[in-house]
């Protein structure tokens, strides 16, 4: 069964053909970081013009990579929620039209369902698992029993990972996206120079908290000096020189992603063995940290935990992973309403409404 994929539910214009629920033939991902990063962030008016300007020829390249027509496609599926409504009308929009159009069924997918079996894409025997998934606008750890059967653990009460990497990242005037650029220089800095809090690590429940730890770097932004703007694609040497302390800004953003990381594996690794799994997977945008990755693998291979990471297009918005979601969502019957209405703020788990 191939399946036609559509994902705008932020910055990237994507389509995708995928078989059977895993075997990727195309999944072309046209990013508007450029477009966006002089504002310093996402700017939904300029997001959604750019979607509607991009989405034909990314759907149209989409199958001349797959080597497919709309005739071979079997079904269409397209991101609906959660994300900015003026970017997911587009894609929603159009994957509704094309299968009317074309005749053929239609499954509405939530994006963070789609990263969360993303890394289980070829890997359905990892299941059960506990699963970070990790993003701009999400932090929350699942226990997957089932593709489609998941119960959420606990979730971000404030800013999501993603969302302190790139405000602090915004303090420290690093370039856009911020959350790169931290991992970048983390690499050259030292994780103990600076003891910042690690919110809710020791809290029974699996929720997190990041706000506190922005509000800890804030502070110490102030007491040690403001650190100067970094020009885009420069090193930034030592750009907290002024400051009357030998702390690099490689020192503070080691410091900073190490207290994130300990909580996120903290708790991930607690979950697992609560749930007595053994298959964690991570998943999102900020999977890509490349500290992440590294404590996930080896914490998961001192209790001989089965670690599954999506591959790094999978992390970042795209379109595969919706078409792969929707192959078990029609193997199950649960095709969608053409009604069904785009749904911003929708969370893990729920189903979309017409």
């Amino acid at each position: 069964m191939k399946i036609l994929g559509v994902e705008t539910s932020c910055d990237e214009t994507s389509a995708a053909v995928v078989a059977d629920g895993a075997q990727i033939l195309s999944n072309v991902v046209s990013s508007q970081i450029d477009l966006h990063r002089p504002y310093g962030g996402v700017v939904p008016e300029l997001a959604s013009r750019n979607h509607l300007q991009l989405i034909d020829d990314v759907i149209r390249r989409s199958l001349d990579a797959s080597r497919s027509t709309l005739h071979d496609i079997d079904a269409v599926a397209a991101t609906y929620g959660p994300g900015l409504a003026s970017s997911l009308l587009i894609g929603l929009n159009t994957g509704k039209g094309i299968a009317l159009a074309a005749g053929k069924p239609f499954v509405a997918i939530n994006h963070m369902e789609a990263h969360l079996y993303s890394p289980v894409m070829n890997a359905p025997d990892a299941l059960p698992m506990v699963s970070l998934i990790v993003s701009g606008g999400h932090t929350i750890l699942v226990h997957a029993t089932g593709i489609g059967q998941h119960t959420i653990l606990g979730q971000t009460v404030d800013d999501a990972a993603g969302e302190a990497f790139d405000k602090v990242a915004k303090l420290m005037k690093l370039a856009y996206p911020g959350g790169p650029e931290i991992d970048r220089l983390a690499r050259k800095g030292n994780p103990a120079a600076i003891e910042f809090p690690r919110s809710m690590l020791d809290d029974p429940s699996y929720n997190f908290s990041f706000s506190g730890l922005k509000t800890a770097v804030l502070y110490y932004l102030r007491k040690h000096g403001v650190v100067a703007a970094v020009p885009s694609g420069q090193s930034s040497g030592n750009a907290a020189g002024t400051a009357a302390t030998t702390t690099t800004l490689e020192d503070i953003c080691a410091s900073f992603q190490e207290a994130v990381v300990d909580v996120l594996v903290g708790k991930t690794l607690r979950a697992a063995a609560e749930y007595r799994v053994r298959s964690v997977s991570a998943a999102g945008g900020v999977s890509l940290n490349s500290r992440l990755r590294q404590r996930l693998a080896e914490e998961c291979e001192r209790r001989h935990l089965r670690l599954l990471l999506a591959p790094a297009e999978l992390c970042t918005d795209n379109a595969a992973m919706i078409a792969a979601l929707a192959f078990h969502k029609l193997k199950a019957g649960r095709a969608s309403d053409y009604a069904v209405d785009v749904a911003p703020s929708i969370g893990l788990g729920m189903e979309a409404a017409a």
